[in-house]
């Protein structure tokens, strides 16, 4: 791979080659990525979205749409450290191409802003809740009408495979979704490869996939654009991960560690002093001690340590990415920066310690359950309101059911598959509270 195609401009539908010396330097072309996600209605829900406590109502606790942003923060740092690194070792870039530090900053930063798009409610257990749906529920019954691949892709439905479809679907008078640059959708895209065959390798950029069998030939269009290298011989659609994508991970990675073991602290899952321990562990290379202890509350220390936190880690996670650039180049860097990084035993006490009391709580657990419940209900009503309206049987409640969906999801003389997974998608877009309001009407405790 090479960095002048890795950097490409391109929008889907162009018909001429974007120049970066011609860019307006008042407002770059991976700007306007992130002017594009930032008002899309599909970030916007993210403010209701579960990052860790299922419908936390603390103002403390951030949501999806918070950790986004300074997902976006730290990413945006990380390309421009590493973008200074990378014109170093290749000035060609910038004196015959044009491109500068900033360039890779803005793509870092659009592309990690758009980390969680295509996530469902609830969090993690909200994908979970799609898959079993279909493989222990009611949608099991449509599995021998699916080819592999398409009953896999909703199996395990996955929120980084919506992300690209939201992104880049196209819809009557609207060509290509948001219209992002190549680059940036490279950036995004953590997993290259579609949902089978499931975790071939041990390579990060194997471990989920990015990709449903509806957006398969755009992503092979985009890793030809993109120069991206093809990893797998066959009929499997696979390759290997834009470079940037591991800073876009690793903004992702930074943050979850510190910033939802901080919200565990304000919520009291956490013993304060035995925090500060954990954080101290990490930057005491780095800390200013005389400021340290003369900060007379705790939760200024608890701020003064976390932002420390996260700058020590981008310094190391920059100078791993650029250790390893070659690696990273050749598609051969098989694990994440932050498992490269010095500090991956204080990372992993930190980690390990969320896992134990924060998102094994009771209230994580207790909420989840109800997560399942109402994921799964939802599911069930509309598809089969959706499937009987293509079988010309559809009940009159399933055409009052049928009129409350979002237009765009009404379609229902599409292909069983793109049935079935646009409703996965419909219940994926929604928020924590709108699938409460949903399923509330659905079971009749709300009218």
């Amino acid at each position: 791979m090479n960095w002048e195609k890795l950097l490409s401009l391109r929008r889907f539908g162009d018909t001429h080659k974007r120049l970066r010396k011609e860019q307006d330097e008042t407002r770059l072309g991976f700007e306007v990525d992130y002017d594009r996600v930032i008002f899309s209605s599909a970030f916007r829900s993210l403010q209701d979205k579960t990052q860790v406590i299922p419908l936390s109502k603390t103002d403390f606790v951030h949501t999806r749409l918070t950790h986004s942003l300074e997902v976006s923060v730290v990413g945006r740092s990380l390309g421009r450290l590493a973008g200074k690194k990378i014109l170093e070792v290749h000035p060609h870039i910038k004196e015959i191409h044009g491109y500068g530090v900033n360039d890779f900053g803005a793509i870092v930063a659009a592309a990690a802003l758009a980390h969680d798009i295509g996530n469902p409610p609830f969090g993690h257990s909200g994908e979970k809740a799609i898959g079993e749906f279909f493989t222990m529920g009611a949608g099991r019954k449509y599995c021998s009408e699916l080819t592999e691949k398409e009953y896999q892709d909703i199996i395990d439905f996955e929120g980084n495979a919506n992300g690209l479809k939201i992104l880049t679907e196209s819809r009557e008078g609207v060509s290509g979704g948001l219209r992002l640059s190549y680059a940036t959708l490279g950036a995004f895209m953590k997993y290259p490869k579609e949902s089978l065959p499931k975790k071939p390798s041990k390579h990060i950029a194997d471990k989920k996939f990015g990709a449903f069998q509806s957006e398969r030939d755009f992503l092979i269009e985009l890793a030809a654009e993109l120069g991206l290298k093809q990893t797998r011989k066959g009929d499997a659609v696979s390759f290997s991960r834009h470079p940037l994508t591991y800073l876009v991970e690793a903004a992702d990675d930074i943050c979850y560690t510190i910033i939802d073991f901080e919200d565990g602290i304000h919520l009291g899952l956490i013993p304060e002093d035995f925090a500060l321990e954990y954080l101290i562990n990490l930057v005491k290379d780095n800390i200013n001690t005389k400021k340290y202890n003369g900060m007379a509350l705790k939760a200024d220390r608890l701020s003064y340590l976390r932002a420390l936190a996260i700058s020590t880690l981008i310094t190391d996670v920059t100078a791993v990415f650029m250790k390893n650039e070659e690696s990273i180049l050749s598609g051969n860097f098989e694990s994440s920066l932050l498992d490269k990084s010095i500090y991956k035993p204080q990372v992993d006490d930190i980690i390990k310690l969320s896992v134990e009391k924060i998102y094994r709580s009771q209230e994580v657990v207790e909420k989840e359950i109800s997560g399942y419940r109402i994921i799964s209900d939802i599911l069930e009503v509309f598809t089969a309101a959706l499937v009987r309206k293509k079988e010309g049987r559809a009940s009159n409640y399933d055409k009052l059911m049928i009129s409350t969906l979002p237009e765009h999801y009404r379609e229902s003389n599409n292909s069983l598959y793109n049935i079935l997974l646009n409703t996965c998608c419909f219940v994926a877009s929604l928020s924590d509270g709108a699938a409460v309001h949903i399923h509330n009407k659905i079971t009749g405790k709300q009218l």
